[in-house]
């Protein structure tokens, strides 16, 4: 299974992805009403406004929960979407406090959120990303025969239960170079509070750098 961690540093573009997790404890809490909505509208509409491109990972869970949130995103020529697995465990174990999905049942996690994302999106990339971007030569070559590509990245933006935008920001502005893949979330709540308020510095600042925004499949096709 291929894994790509970056595009080519011969120019100055950057690709956003955001990653729309849901478990089954995320799901359990939308239902109690202690969340009102694992969906960060502000922060898609930010991207919209500004005329971001961006690569969207989702989760089956969160693709069942909102379908058609995932239609409408499929149909903005914006953005493209890609799998997340079914529900944010991880790959490997002690990754972090994901739980682990058992070797025999990897192929299978990986393409009932692929067939999902299909039934939903009409040209769904085939780009992969592991949950905490844990994974190992077992997973890989588990997961060989899903014909996807895993998507990790040389920038983590640290959006996940952050306290304030600044950190965000200061992250993703000091990290970027050439090619680079920024991963942020864009399910809001209680786990990544703050994305949508730092999108728009992050932004500008990356802009006033001179950097051009870009999809996955535009990065590497670059």
């Amino acid at each position: 299974m291929p894994v790509i961690q970056h595009g080519p540093r011969d120019k100055k573009w950057v690709a956003l992805t955001f990653d729309a997790d849901l478990t089954a404890l995320m799901r359990k809490r939308l239902q109690h009403g202690k969340v009102k909505s694992y969906y960060n509208e502000a922060l898609i509409t930010k991207l919209r406004q500004q005329h971001v491109p961006a690569t969207l990972f989702l989760t089956g869970m969160w693709m069942e929960q909102y379908p058609d949130r995932v239609r409408e995103l499929a149909a903005d020529p914006l953005f493209e979407l890609g799998t997340h697995t079914y529900d944010h465990k991880g790959f490997t174990k002690h990754c972090y406090t994901l739980g682990t999905v058992d070797r025999k049942d990897m192929l299978s996690d990986v393409r009932k959120a692929v067939t999902m994302l299909d039934q939903l999106d009409s040209h769904a990339t085939r780009w992969f990303r592991f949950p905490g971007g844990c994974y190992d030569g077992t997973a890989l070559h588990e997961l060989a025969p899903a014909g996807v590509t895993a998507v990790g990245l040389d920038v983590p933006g640290a959006d996940g239960f952050a306290k304030s935008p600044k950190p965000i920001v200061n992250q993703v502005l000091t990290h970027c170079q050439n090619g680079s893949i920024v991963v942020l979330h864009m399910h809001g709540g209680d786990n990544a509070p703050y994305t949508d308020e730092a999108i728009t510095p992050i932004i500008a600042g990356l802009r006033a750098k001179g950097f051009r925004f870009v999809t996955v499949t535009q990065l590497m096709n670059g």
